[in-house]
């Protein structure tokens, strides 16, 4: 009895949920690979610009610029600038809870693949120790046949395994990558905070 894949995937429940797993798991790659593209920035010359507008044209043409940015950095410091007046203290808090809030937005949807990247290898493992029991059952049903009736299942049982890292291994590796590209934007929020209050002149 021969491995058939294609046979294996049409009747295990199992391979269904995977498969639509993995769906779910590229689509939120790619979205948020396509959100961090669309909102990356180099901080350095974006406080550097920004540095130059305000000197330039005041905190006016530092809003309007960091309006032309759809980048979370950016948001946070164009809140900044609109309410700079209120003193250092009042900036600082408003900036803080400006930056809470873009981070709930660049985590949006990692949970999810968080999530996915930890059940996904238990999905798999559950439809093996289904295989395997069907296969047993098969050979119990059989009555003849050995080994050969036992290890075609126990292949295709195997299977599911292999199916479960497929979709477990990108999704915690995109996980992980999008997790550490917030914390380094938060970061670059944080030293940008501190560089506005020295180009505002704001003291304590």
């Amino acid at each position: 009895m021969e491995l058939n894949f294609w046979e294996t995937v049409r009747t295990s429940p199992t391979f269904i949920i995977l498969f639509l797993c993995s769906l779910v798991t590229i689509t939120f790659i790619i979205e948020r690979w396509l959100y961090f593209r669309r909102t990356q920035v180099n901080a350095e010359i974006f406080i550097h610009t920004l540095n130059k507008k305000v000197r330039e044209g005041g905190t006016k043409a530092g809003i309007e610029f960091c309006q032309r940015s759809p980048t979370p950095l950016a948001a946070v410091v164009r809140l900044g600038l609109q309410n700079f007046s209120l003193g250092a203290k009042n900036v600082s808090e408003l900036m803080e809870a400006a930056a809470l809030e873009e981070k709930m937005k660049m985590e949006r949807y990692l949970s999810i693949l968080g999530t996915l990247g930890n059940i996904a290898p238990f999905i798999g493992l559950f439809g093996t120790v289904v295989g395997i029991i069907r296969a047993f059952d098969d050979l119990a049903v059989s009555g003849s046949g050995g080994p050969s009736v036992v290890s075609a299942g126990i292949a295709e049982a195997l299977v599911t395994t292999a199916a479960g890292l497929v979709v477990a291994i990108p999704a915690v590796i995109a996980y992980n990558f999008f997790l550490r590209r917030v914390g380094t934007v938060m970061t670059e929020i944080e030293a940008a905070t501190k560089k506005l209050r020295v180009i505002l002149g704001i003291a304590q």
